[in-house]
Order: structure tokens, then sequence, then C-alpha cells
């Protein structure tokens, strides 16, 4: 069966590729190429909705997406935990819905934040350092709040407060999310990077990726394009597609308790 796939935010660097990759699989086509700020109901002749547009206009896409009954990938940043809370309870009232949000489809990434949320059980003193191109809009970005939501859960379920940050009251310290410092870096010739550093006694361990072409997100972006049709609820993260033990990674919760 071959589904039909409207993208939003076509015009972008993220919709170029995800339109380049339905035209070339043999399971998709596509339906419709909308800019962030196109008219939504080019969208209606299609099957499925990809949401890689803008921060500010993605939550108006999903609504419209669930308002026609179209099932919706979102690769777009800015889903905080609270906005997570109301699309969870949004999704929760129509079974038929399903939306899959995944900040970032580089498998790479995704591991690397399973790894930070191990290690942030085991140390006080953790901060994250995230760089992206000079054109991405928000800050932090979405890696970086899943990432620091990750560890924040993780250290929750496993009987430990709030990491050991200094002097947060000063804007040099970053932004607070989910109690972690969070550094960013919007800078020419970056395509992406994200550190976590965690301090112990006597030592640092630092946890760092780096995205070095678009194409690591390709495998992620097909995988969650297939898995999509077959989406109920809300689904956060790629972990939960990669079969990762991610706790409330899927069936609409956040990825921490409060909080995207």
């Amino acid at each position: 069966m071959t589904f039909r796939v409207a993208v939003v935010g076509a015009t972008g660097r993220m919709g170029g590729l995800v339109s380049r990759l339905i035209h070339e699989s043999n399971d998709f086509e596509l339906a419709a190429g909308i800019s962030s700020t196109g008219e939504l109901t080019e969208m209606l002749g299609a099957d499925l909705v990809v949401d890689v547009s803008v921060p500010a206009a993605s939550p108006r896409i999903v609504e419209f997406a669930l308002e026609h009954g179209l099932k919706v990938l979102v690769g777009t940043s800015g889903w905080t935990g609270e906005r997570l809370g109301a699309l969870a309870a949004r999704v929760g009232e129509d079974p038929a819905a399903g939306v899959i949000i995944v900040p970032n489809f580089s498998l790479g990434s995704v591991l690397a934040a399973r790894f930070a949320a191990m290690a942030a059980r085991y140390f006080d003193s953790i901060e994250i350092v995230e760089a992206h191109g000079a054109s991405k809009i928000d800050s932090p970005s979405g890696t970086a709040i899943r990432t620091a939501e990750l560890m924040a859960s993780e250290r929750e379920s496993g009987g430990r407060g709030l990491v050991a940050a200094a002097h947060t009251d000063q804007r040099a310290r970053g932004q607070q999310v989910a109690g972690i410092p969070v550094h960013s870096i919007r800078m020419q010739g970056v395509v992406a990077k994200q550190e976590v550093h965690f301090g112990g006694e006597g030592e640092v361990l630092t946890l760092r990726h780096e995205t070095l072409s678009p194409s690591a997100y390709e495998t992620g972006i097909l995988l969650a394009l297939r898995a999509l049709p077959a989406a109920q609820g809300l689904t956060v993260g790629l972990d939960a597609l990669l079969g990762l033990d991610v706790e409330a990674s899927h069936g609409g919760e956040p990825a921490s308790p409060g909080s995207r």
C-alpha cells in the first residue's frame, strides 16, 4: 500500500530532506509540500502529515491534522512537557488519533540521550551544552530539552533530587530545563552537536554526539514515517520505535512528570 504524505515546512532544509525521501521510497508519495505559513487545507488530500515547520506554527498544524482525522509525525522543536501534556489529553479523546513526536531523527543522538539518562542517577552535577547552525530559530534545542527531561525523570525514579547547579540566578549560567542548566550556541558551520557534562568527586564524564551531515537523519525519518500509519495515541521520541526501554515515551505521557 502506498500512503500519500503532506509535508508542512517543505520549503525548509528538513522539509526538503523529508520530501526527497518520500520521492525515493516505494511506500509513500508526496501529496502536498506546504510552507510553514501555507494553507493547511492543502493537506486534506493526504493520508499522513509530516510537520517540520517552526515551533510557533506546529501546535496549529497538529491540531488541524487531528481535526481532520490525519495522523501526524512531528519533527519540529518547541514541544515542551507542558505542550505534550495538553496534546496527550487531546489525543486521548480520540482512539483513532495518532501522533509521533521526534525531537531528533539521528539514531546516535537518541542513544546518547539514553546514555545520559542512565548516567544521571550517579552524578549530581550535570550541565548540557548544545550547538546548532545560526539559522535555527529556537533554543534550547528540542534534543536538549528531551535529554534534560529524560535525565530528570530517571533521577526521580531513582529517588534522586534536583541536580546541584550553582549560581543559576545568573543569565550566563544557561536556561534551566527540568532543573538542569542548558547552554545554547548558534553558529555558522555547525550542523548539530550536544555535550552532556557530569561532574563527580575527582572525575568528569562527558557524553558527546555530533551530526556531521543531514544524512544522519534519514534512517530515523523513514523509521518514524513507516510507524505512523499504525500509530495510536501519543508517542514521544524515536526511542520507543527503536524498542528502547523509555519510561513514558509511549501512551500519551510527557517524558517527565510535570514538565517536552
